[in-house]
């Protein structure tokens, strides 16, 4: 799998801590944990102070889910920030996304994404996590991932394109980017 985002991303997949790389990508599976390989690796990239992004897989029916895969990579990696969370269809798909910065919502069951302001009731649901996320960001905006800062935690699903447009913008704000 981690190929198949390498793809998506323009990147490349390594086993090894390469300290001029712009940015170091960690793919990780709910139902499937991190190896201490990865957590190696990620260990590795403190000393560079290397950009990374956490991309939690979301697919429907999965029994472990976003909001798990963070709690374990926060116990093994550095504290992620979590910019978004997962919004689910009636049936329990995941079909899109609400931002913590501004409550909008994404919804990928359309193309391009809808974006929208979030309703009350979901604004109210969120309210703790996004106090979290403010809290935890402080003083530094999101563009403190470029400087190896922050280390945001973003859910994905290649099935319908979900996050892979935020993943795009984080890569756009490093500096070889520009």
């Amino acid at each position: 799998m981690p190929e198949s985002y390498a793809q998506l991303l323009n990147g490349s997949v390594s086993n090894t801590v390469e300290p001029e790389c712009d940015a170091a990508i960690f793919i990780i599976n709910p139902a499937a944990g991190i190896d201490n390989a990865t957590i190696e690796i990620w260990q590795g990239f403190n000393d560079f102070l290397t950009p990374r992004l956490v991309l939690v897989t979301v697919l429907e029916g999965m029994e472990m889910d976003f909001d798990d895969a963070v709690l374990l990579a926060n116990r093994v990696f550095d504290q992620l920030l979590t910019p978004y969370l997962v919004l689910h269809n009636e049936t329990g798909a995941p079909t899109g996304l609400i931002s913590l910065s501004d409550l909008t919502t994404r919804d990928y069951s359309t193309t391009p994404p809808t974006v929208a302001e979030a309703d009350e009731e979901l604004v109210e649901l969120v309210t703790e996590f996004r106090d979290e996320y403010l809290e935890l960001l402080g003083d530094l905006d999101e563009s403190a991932f470029a400087t190896g800062i922050i280390f945001p935690a973003i859910p994905v699903n290649t099935q319908n394109g979900m996050g892979l447009d935020i993943v795009d913008r984080y890569l756009q704000e490093l500096p070889s980017s520009s």
